[in-house]
């Protein structure tokens, strides 16, 4: 099952920015202090203001462009695997979302979720990353879905609509410790799907509506 995440690497600034995000991940950005991300990474904190000289905000922003860049890493391989068939490319969105809950013994939550929900506390350069990025994201998605002969709306409309799905999915699989809400809602999703891809019947050239 392919998982969610950047080749590894060593040196000391992408171990700070990898240790920031599985922090900002499993406690929150408020939550997480510079001592500890500096701790955990081993970055001597000398380097890490060298790497680092607007302090936590940065470092936040080069974890979500991690972060960003490993997911549409991912979506591309899924959507490599999966050419024409958007049922098969969806259900392989909530399996890979699914094992990295388990992997993670059901600790991480989204990164930028989890920093959206603390925008308050975020410049807003870090907001604006933020909300490219799902929108990123979701249009990867729309992509795929038009590719495999969804109507352009449709495909935008269930893009969004799993964007959403998968945000709110993670809070409750999070809270009950199972990958029950991924199995429903990958069943309901392709479904859906199929019924847009499908012709419809008599002729008629409208699709059916997700």
């Amino acid at each position: 099952m392919l998982r969610w995440k950047m080749p590894r690497k060593t040196d000391a600034r992408v171990s700070a920015i990898s240790t920031a995000e599985r922090l900002f991940r499993i406690q929150g950005y408020a939550a997480t202090g510079l001592n500890q991300i500096i701790s955990e990474s081993g970055s001597p904190k000398g380097s890490f203001y060298f790497h680092f000289p607007r302090g936590k905000t940065q470092l936040a922003e080069e974890a979500v462009d991690q972060y960003i860049a490993g997911r549409a890493a991912a979506l591309r391989h899924i959507a490599a695997n999966t050419p024409g068939d958007a049922q098969t490319f969806v259900k392989q969105l909530f399996a890979t979302v699914a094992a990295e809950m388990v992997a993670t013994d059901f600790q991480y939550g989204c990164l930028m979720q989890n920093l959206a929900n603390e925008l308050s506390a975020l410049d807003s350069e870090l907001a604006q990353r933020i909300a490219r990025g799902f929108t990123a994201l979701t249009d990867m998605v729309a992509e795929h879905l038009r590719g495999c002969g969804i109507p352009a709306a449709h495909a935008a409309t269930a893009a969004a609509s799993l964007a959403a799905a998968f945000e709110g999915a993670r809070t409750l699989a999070r809270l009950q410790r199972t990958t029950a809400v991924y199995d429903a809602l990958a069943d309901i999703s392709t479904r859906a799907i199929g019924a847009c891809a499908s012709p419809a019947p008599f002729g008629d050239s409208q699709s059916a509506r997700l």
